[in-house]
């Protein structure tokens, strides 16, 4: 048996503000009143904590027996060098033919050999990330993370236990597989994703102004991208939630469209037709909005704040005249005409065919 709902007011994608390699700001509307909370809570909970990557849980170095000594050689004690070690971010390399043996502990053994000639020049040698990992499995994002300095020549063995988790995981919770003497257990960072703010604004929908604009703000360590880390949180989501669907008595359907949707575009075409001229406006801004080829209301409100700005001659002045004007006709600029076929690269088009719709009419 089916249960009919009313539309609920859903974004059609998501879009992308700012974006840089570890950073970026994600917006997406209209969302009912609430659900903006409901979801950014929601999501920013599951990347901060949901989303796995690799992490150092253990560190062995050759003839280091525990982390509170110095080592004959190296300038940094071994309480400094695991500090250093814990900034270490890896990333794993994702084939096909490594996922089976992924989730499993694998120690990365290398072969650290210092010789007189790599301390000729400085007499020292720093030793960094890519120094101490080789892996088909993993790579690491930070490669020149400073470890270690040696002052003279050297070889010892190095081998770092990696694991796969969640979170931040203390030395103590940590499980580790044949344990040897020697095997230092460390604090491990294993979240990918270092910050996530939302922020909910309210936005129109028609001539309703309540409904939710939802900012996300992600910033990740470079393991993942902030599209990666939302797209994860979005399907760690989606499977939590399947569980509740056992539950399910009846089964919703949600109407696509309201039977209003008609009425509110022949409404607000009216007034989205209107020219420029037809409102009253100072001399001075209608002269910047005919400069910036803005002729009517509809190519008018689909820009926003930062756009309108951008035109010769238009200031803060002339942007609050219009901001007050567009009030009073119940619009605004940055207006998402979505729900009525109309962007910002169609709204002459739609306009022009709605006018002469009316002079034949």
């Amino acid at each position: 048996m089916a249960v009919v709902y009313d539309k609920f007011e859903m974004p059609e994608k998501i879009s992308i503000e700012e974006a840089s390699d570890n950073y970026a700001r994600f917006v997406a509307e209209p969302f009912e009143r609430g659900h903006g909370h409901t979801l950014g809570n929601s999501l920013r909970r599951m990347m901060l904590t949901g989303i796995e990557a690799p992490s150092i849980i253990s560190v062995q170095i050759e003839g280091i027996p525990h982390e509170y000594m110095a080592i004959e050689g190296i300038i940094e004690d071994m309480t400094v060098i695991i500090l250093n070690i814990k900034g270490a971010r890896l990333r794993r390399i994702p084939l096909e033919e490594n996922n089976d043996r992924l989730h499993q502990q694998h120690l990365l053994v290398k072969d650290l050999i210092i010789t007189e000639e790599m301390l000729k020049e400085a007499g020292q040698y720093k030793v960094t990330m890519k120094d101490l990992v080789e892996s088909s499995l993993f790579e690491v994002v930070n490669p020149e993370l400073h470890i270690l300095t040696v002052t003279k020549p050297m070889t010892r063995k190095v081998i770092l236990r990696v694991s796969i988790g969640r979170g931040y995981v203390p030395s103590e919770r940590h499980q580790v597989n044949d344990k040897v003497a020697g095997e230092i257990v460390v604090d491990s960072a294993f979240s990918p994703v270092k910050i996530v703010n939302y922020i909910v604004e309210n936005t129109r929908v028609g001539q309703d102004t309540d409904y939710d604009r939802l900012i996300l703000e992600v910033t990740t360590d470079g393991r993942i991208t902030p599209k990666e880390a939302l797209a994860f949180a979005a399907q760690i989501g989606i499977k939590h939630f399947e569980p509740f669907l056992e539950l399910e008595t009846y089964n919703l359907s949600f109407q696509e469209e309201s039977e209003e949707v008609d009425s509110d575009r022949d409404e607000i075409l009216q007034k989205l037709a209107l020219k420029i001229n037809e409102i009253e406006l100072s001399v001075r801004s209608t002269n910047c909005l005919n400069s910036a080829q803005i002729q009517t209301i509809g190519e008018l409100v689909v820009n926003h704040e930062s756009e309108m700005l951008k035109y010769r001659n238009f200031g803060k002045k002339s942007l609050n005249e219009i901001k007050d004007k567009l009030h009073d006709m119940n619009l605004s600029l940055g207006m998402d005409l979505s729900r009525y076929s109309i962007t910002k690269d169609n709204v002459k088009d739609v306009l022009l065919k709605y006018e002469k719709e009316e002079k034949s009419l």
